[in-house]
């Protein structure tokens, strides 16, 4: 089936007795702690990059690559509702030429086709707290990017946002517990006056769960938090007298989010690409501007000291190393992709008014020889098939191939079947897209599974440079024709 060409899902239909629910992101933190009191409900369907040797019970993990709409398609097939718990801090390539705002686009997009063609019922989604009124991190910024490309199929969406989720194994509650266990003395940026709501990790569990199938929740947004809510240097304070510990904090008028991550990345031994997106959202103040959903739920939550309690308890008996699962599991991810060589490049571009996914491919294959120059020849047979070669040379450096069942004018997909650029190991697995985001609003430019047959670093000097300086110009022509300064390149 198209990705494009699926009915919506019948969301008023009754869900069976013992239901099958997806789990996306089902090896995160919240993930984890969900599937045990999802198993009680119904078959659960957990999915994940790498997941751990066999199932449990209702609890079957299946791997599956977010990145692929096939596989997310296989995945959901059966499911009437799926968790969406997916953040992209851990690198997908060797090389990731790509914002992880654009990965996590890119992924909610390919979640929602699948499950549009699958027919889910609902998405749940958890988020964070956007604020309003003013510039968001990009962090945050991504959050709401996110919830808006999953209520873009016509599958029924619940959002959940929150701030701080208190969780022995979650990563913003292992750097604060680290800072006050390493650091006698800490200075407060000016951020750190900021105000939050953190919540337990129990009670986001239980909303999650009081929202799934409830057709009240279906296409609503909630904040949620819980009963405290304070500033990240009284956070800090109560974290060090919960543990015991004596702990002096000063106050200084600056200290950029830039400095502030380098120095929580040292003295918390926390990957800097876990730590920089979190510190930059704790710019801004992280407080539920109303709690109905709790309300109606009859939930109001633990305090942040027992949440904290807890999460310290949990932490003490958690099996050995699991607390350092996301370090270890990002080295080792790193290690794996390494060995693999292959190349991510997602780039968001602009979309003309009118315009289309197909128009902006039919555009680049157009444009691209007029921006390189006369040396690149580019041959397009007008039955899918695109050739990318030197002109004195009569050298194929890439063979693209369309996939017709794949493509339509909202996304356009190319299998890269060859050349000379390209690793004979790898031909079949690689490919180009061109596909609408954000109800139209823009194009991403996706390539996957690339394997260069450049040596590495050769590859990494120049044609991975190449490519990137083609994007920007491609993004600029596409922003000329946006404003009528420029002619399309494939117009008579």
């Amino acid at each position: 089936m198209r990705d494009d060409d699926a009915s919506p899902p019948n969301a008023e239909s009754s869900p069976s007795p013992r239901p099958r629910v997806a789990v996306a992101g089902a090896s995160g933190f919240v993930g984890r702690a969900l599937l045990p009191r999802l198993a009680e409900r119904g078959e659960v369907v957990a999915l994940t990059r790498v997941p751990p040797a066999g199932s449990s019970g209702a609890i079957r993990w299946m791997r599956c690559d977010l990145f692929s709409i096939r596989e997310t398609e296989a995945a959901l097939e059966g499911v009437e509702f799926a968790f969406y718990l997916v953040h992209s801090m851990m690198p997908s390539a060797r090389l990731t030429q790509a914002s992880f705002a654009d990965l996590d686009l890119l992924l909610a997009d390919n979640f929602v086709r699948a499950a549009a063609a699958a027919g889910v019922r609902q998405i749940v989604y958890l988020g964070g707290i956007v604020p309003e009124g003013r510039g968001a991190s990009r962090h945050l910024e991504s959050r709401r990017e996110v919830e808006r490309a999953l209520a873009s199929r016509g599958v029924p969406l619940t959002a959940l946002r929150a701030g701080l989720v208190m969780g022995a194994e979650g990563s913003s509650f292992q750097m604060l517990l680290r800072l006050v266990r390493r650091l006698p003395f800490m200075v407060c940026p000016r951020w750190t006056q900021n105000r939050t709501q953190p919540i337990a990790l129990e009670d986001a569990v239980s909303l999650l769960l009081y929202v799934l199938g409830d057709p009240e929740s279906l296409g609503k947004t909630y904040e949620i938090g819980g009963p405290d809510v304070m500033s990240y240097r009284d956070m800090i304070v109560r974290t060090a007298q919960g543990l015991g510990l004596r702990r002096r904090t000063f106050p200084v008028p600056l200290l950029s989010t830039r400095l502030s991550r380098l120095w929580v990345s040292a003295f918390t031994g926390t990957p800097r690409a876990l730590v920089t997106p979190l510190i930059e959202s704790l710019e801004h103040p992280m407080v539920a501007s109303e709690r109905r959903l709790q309300e109606r739920a009859g939930i109001a939550g633990l305090s942040f000291d027992e949440a904290m309690r807890r999460a310290i308890v949990a932490e003490a008996t958690s099996p050995p190393g699991s607390v350092d699962a996301p370090r270890a599991a990002l080295r080792g991810e790193r290690s794996r992709l390494r060995a693999a060589s292959t190349v991510r490049s997602v780039q968001r571009l602009p979309l003309p008014a009118g315009r289309d996914a197909s128009f902006v491919a039919r555009e680049y294959v157009a444009w691209l020889p007029r921006f390189v120059g006369p040396l690149l020849a580019v041959d397009d047979d007008g039955k899918g098939g695109v050739r990318l070669g030197v002109r004195p040379l009569g050298v194929d450096l890439l063979s693209l191939r369309r996939v017709s069942e794949r493509s339509g004018p909202d996304r356009e997909l190319f299998r890269i079947e060859g050349g000379a650029l390209v690793a004979a190991s790898n031909e079949s697995h690689a490919r180009l897209e061109f596909r609408e985001v954000l109800d139209g609003s823009a194009v991403l430019a996706a390539i996957h599974d690339y394997r260069p047959r450049l040596p590495w670093w050769l590859y990494n000097a120049t044609q991975a440079q190449a490519h990137l300086a083609v994007m920007r110009g491609f993004a600029r022509h596409l922003s000329r024709l946006d404003a009528g300064q420029a002619a399309p390149s494939n117009s008579p």
